[in-house]
């Protein structure tokens, strides 16, 4: 090498290691930590509230009856809003529920449907009576085969933190034993648990939530209906006892918030595909629509926020509970 050369490489590599130095020096003091969650774009749809999801019923038919353009909508509004699961109030499957967890009915209603990015969250379904048509523990059975269908028995709870002392409590349950004879001492078993659940809630639940299939009040066909009679009889003493703030369901193929005397308030979200109607005036109707959609619930220690969206991305209507 000649001895220019030699001295210029010299040179080049003294001052890269100059530059360098300081360089490595400075990273190694800052060090960070990213999850992929941190850097997405849905990072910064945070806001006020800790627990947000959407509620969705009486959907499961092959994407027929706009259930695929409800669909698609939920896949826009969990984009543009936070969103931590959803919530299936029952009738997931018509007309007689599945056979299998191998069931073709979950691909063609349900992940052949649902197929936003922002729906591959959680699922937390319950079970309708169309559902019971068949083989109900099937859909248990698929939570060991589908990620985000998350369903561990016919009732079951869930709890959620808002914030560093308060949570929200769920109980996930099963209503359309309640309507069968048959079926008395499975109903008591389930009653049981219900009670002992809501009794021995701890300090820190600020809220509290039961979700069932059939609603207790309605303003859609079944406002005097057998169903809707006989879970008023069985669940509106409990409601009142623990102080249950919102009841929500399906069956009524409607969207709604009631709020008949006593302490809790009854939202419905069943209008996943094909409708039912609705009678306006009746005094507990706060808001009454027979228009494809769904709700969605944001959550904080302080207040339960609510919409009812319909599938063209519509705000119906919206609420807020206080505490």
């Amino acid at each position: 090498m000649k001895r220019r050369d030699f001295i210029k490489n010299t040179t080049i590599t003294a001052l890269g290691a100059s530059v360098i130095a300081p360089l490595t020096a400075l990273a190694s003091e800052n060090v960070t930590h990213f999850e992929s969650d941190d850097l997405s774009p849905s990072a910064s749809l945070k806001d006020e509230f800790n627990v947000h999801f959407m509620a969705i019923g009486d959907w499961g038919r092959n994407g027929e009856y706009d259930q695929t353009e409800v669909a698609k909508q939920m896949g826009l509004w969990g984009t543009a809003n936070p969103n931590d699961f959803v919530i299936s109030v029952g009738d997931n499957f018509y007309p007689l529920g599945v056979i299998s967890e191998n069931d073709p009915q979950f691909h063609y209603s349900f992940e052949n449907i649902y197929t936003a990015h922002s729906l591959q969250c959680n699922w937390y379904p319950i079970l309708g009576n169309h559902d019971w048509g068949t083989d109900p523990m099937a859909q248990v059975r698929y939570s060991k085969v589908s990620r985000r269908w998350n369903m561990p028995s016919l009732y079951y709870k869930k709890e959620f933190s808002l914030g560093k002392t308060d949570k929200v409590l769920m109980l996930m349950i099963d209503t359309d034993p309640m309507l069968h004879d048959d079926k008395k001492q499975q109903v008591e078993e389930q009653m049981v648990w219900i009670n002992e659940q809501l009794k021995n809630a701890s300090a820190d639940v600020k809220w509290k939530m039961i979700i069932g299939h059939h609603p207790y009040y309605t303003v859609g066909p079944r406002i005097k209906n057998y169903d809707t009679l006989t879970v008023r009889e069985k669940l509106a003493g409990v409601f009142e006892k623990y102080k249950v703030d919102v009841y929500l369901s399906g069956h009524d193929h409607s969207l709604q918030h009631l709020k008949p005397e006593g302490y809790t308030h009854q939202f419905i979200s069943g209008a996943g595909s094909e409708l039912t109607p609705v009678t306006s005036g009746i005094p507990y109707s706060k808001f009454e629509a027979s228009e494809h959609g769904f709700m969605y619930f944001a959550i904080n220690s302080n207040k339960l926020h609510v919409k009812a969206i319909n599938m063209t991305g519509k705000v119906l209507y919206e609420t807020t509970l206080t505490k």
